[in-house]
């Protein structure tokens, strides 16, 4: 029969064994990095992930992030080298590579952030305050990044940080600046569509006045040209009129009453009386149109 006291002892032997064993065992994960505490002393640290030991009940813990970490910095007003007020949002991405260190100068993620964001403000300040305002919104804002990198750097080794990246993610004017710089960009770009505007005009007046005058050129010589040409014209019908008459006047008479019979026979409101027998009327009692014997000289009489 087994002695109920020696099962005891085992079983208290074993609870013992159980509880040495779970406080002497610590595990550090991929992701972290640990510091064993010796009675408040830090010993060497631990960054191979695993399953490691301690001293139980004399030994302690403390578990630091070994991923890269972020710094959100507030907004804050920064005055360039040309007296021009900048707002400046910037951020930071860091690591701790001291374990020891950073225990000893910071302890925590959260005073750490403290600490990084007071010695990247100065950074900020000391670096953008040396430059103008153009340089920082667009010409060197690689450089002048690299640089406030550089300097946080060499402060944050103190912490046992070591920065991995500093970016501006803005830098711009004020709200209140900015909307005067607006405003003053518009009046001017107002102003300078006005000037375009006017001169667009004075060279539309300048085209149609030179467009206007060549018209009346051009109109002048044609009429001009027209009128002479119709007056050869004229000169040329006279002189073949002339001719014909010349060579056989009879015809030439005939030509003429037949356009007179034409001319006065057609529709109009003038009326004209005339005897039969008149001279008017010679070539349709006469083929020749001579005058006919005993005939009464007839006159016109005109009516409206």
């Amino acid at each position: 029969m087994r002695n109920p006291v020696l099962g005891g002892v085992i079983a208290v032997i074993g609870v013992v064994a159980l509880i040495l064993i779970y406080s002497s065992a610590y595990i550090v994960s991929q992701t972290q990095q640990a510091l064993v505490l010796r009675l408040g002393d830090p010993l060497a640290p631990v960054t191979a992930p695993g399953l490691h030991w301690k001293v139980p009940f004399i030994d302690s813990v403390v578990y630091i992030d070994n991923r890269i970490l972020d710094l959100e910095n507030p907004s804050q007003e920064v005055i360039a080298a040309d007296q021009k007020r900048l707002v400046v949002d910037a951020f930071a991405r860091y690591r701790i590579t001291n374990p020891l260190r950073f225990y000893q100068a910071v302890g925590t993620v959260q005073g750490a952030n403290s600490r990084l964001s007071t010695v990247l403000n100065s950074a900020l300040r000391r670096v953008l305050g040396e430059n103008t305002f153009t340089s920082v919104v667009r010409d060197q804002r690689e450089g002048l990044m690299r640089q406030i990198n550089e300097q946080v750097n060499r402060e944050a080794a103190n912490f046992g940080i070591t920065v991995v990246d500093v970016r501006i993610r803005r830098a711009d004017l004020p709200e209140a600046n900015s909307q005067a710089v607006f405003q003053r960009m518009q009046t001017e770009r107002q102003r300078e569509a006005a000037e375009i505007r006017a001169q667009g005009n004075e060279a539309a007046q300048r085209l149609r006045a030179r467009a206007d005058r060549e018209v009346t050129i051009v109109v002048a010589e044609a009429n001009s040209k027209g009128e002479q040409l119709r007056g050869e014209g004229d000169a040329e019908r006279n002189r073949i009129f002339a001719d014909a008459y010349q060579r056989d006047p009879d015809f030439f008479a005939f030509y003429r009453s037949m356009q007179a019979y034409e001319a006065s026979m057609k529709s109009s409101d003038t009326r004209m009386l005339l005897a039969p027998d008149s001279n008017f009327f010679r070539f349709f009692q006469s083929p020749t149109g001579g005058p006919v014997a005993g005939a009464p000289v007839a006159l016109p009489s005109a009516g409206n």
